[in-house]
């Protein structure tokens, strides 16, 4: 193992997308929003997320050269960013203190991002939210890759959900999944080390259940919760797809033809002042949640989130510990560029 202080393997992921053929703009959002997951210890979605960004690239399906536009302004609680067929994540904080602003003003605003492409976990959004003393959710669709619950082939999206509540200190409550039973990357991950998938998370080609992880990704993950899953990842389908003005999943899987390819669709982003709701009511919103906080944990249970900050913390004092394949992978990329993906 090699540890990399968390600056130093930011600086060189973008290195590794500037030499792919992306503007800063692209390449330094994207560095910061994949060494994230890598130093709060979610591997699904930190370096090994490079290669489907080369391979889209590579691909045509994603602009590396994006700028992405703040729509006009009408002054009411909606901020539109079109990301111009580049990445999600610039267009995201391009438009977050717009945002905030409005949010603040009015007590409640929504953040629309058109047209981008979307590979990256939402928590780190969520905090950018929180880090101003607002809540958040946030939402967007995928590929139809999961199948609804009693259906027999893929239909929704993975459909990530994520929120957050600002703390007076210390890190924000927040959670970030996805509506199916495990995200895509952790089964294309079991795949890559030869191991089985859990009984219940996925279906073959067939329609029957799989433990193979070749003929889950070949056929359909599965909701969490049954039923409960799929209406929510339903429900993101219109929010973040229709309500918007944007691709569903299955509309963005017949776009693309593939799943190794990130998916191409918006994003919703609803920032929520807790101030503003609860006024000229008793009580303090950011007391009364530290209470219920204190009763999650007074029982023994943690709240979300707790291991992947004990994982940064960790990170951000002893460095990002790489394997020797990681690394070398780094300099694969770093050499040949484009060439180092299929």
């Amino acid at each position: 193992m090699t540890a990399i202080p968390v600056e130093d393997l930011t600086a060189r992921v973008a290195a590794i997308l500037r030499g792919a053929g992306m503007n800063d703009t692209q390449s330094d959002a994207l560095a910061r929003i994949i060494v994230a997951g890598e130093r709060d210890g979610c591997k699904s979605h930190g370096i090994y997320r490079i290669e489907g960004v080369l391979r889209t690239l590579r691909a045509g399906q994603v602009n590396g050269l994006a700028e992405p536009r703040l729509l006009p302004d009408d002054g009411k609680a909606i901020i539109r960013v079109n990301a111009a067929r580049g990445f999600s994540t610039p267009a995201f904080e391009l438009g977050l203190p717009h945002l905030v602003a409005r949010a603040r003003d009015l007590g409640l605003a929504a953040m629309v991002v058109n047209d981008c492409t979307h590979f990256s976990a939402l928590w780190p959004e969520v905090e950018a939210v929180t880090d101003h003393g607002l809540a958040a959710l946030v939402m967007c669709p995928s590929y139809a890759s999961v199948a609804p619950a009693g259906g027999t082939s893929a239909l929704l999206g993975t459909n990530p959900l994520a929120f957050g509540w600002p703390r007076p200190s210390g890190h924000p409550y927040v959670f970030d999944f996805a509506t199916s039973v495990a995200a895509r990357g952790e089964i294309e991950l079991l795949r890559r080390a030869g191991k089985p998938l859990p009984e219940g998370w996925a279906i073959g080609p067939d329609g029957a259940p799989t433990t193979d992880p070749e003929a889950g990704l070949a056929g359909a993950m599965l909701p969490f919760g049954g039923h409960k899953g799929s209406a929510i990842g339903t429900m993101i389908e219109l929010l973040a797809g229709i309500m918007i003005g944007d691709l569903t999943s299955p509309e963005v899987l017949k776009e693309l033809g593939t799943t190794t390819l990130a998916p191409f669709h918006g994003e919703l982003v609803i920032a929520m002042s807790p101030e503003a709701f609860a006024a000229g009511r008793p009580g303090d919103p950011s007391a009364r949640a530290e209470l219920l906080f204190g009763a999650i944990t007074g029982q023994g249970a943690r709240l979300p989130s707790a291991r992947r900050f004990a994982a940064r913390a960790a990170s951000e004092a002893e460095g990002i510990h790489l394997t020797e394949a990681e690394t070398a992978l780094l300099d694969k990329m770093a050499r040949l560029g484009l060439d180092a993906v299929d």
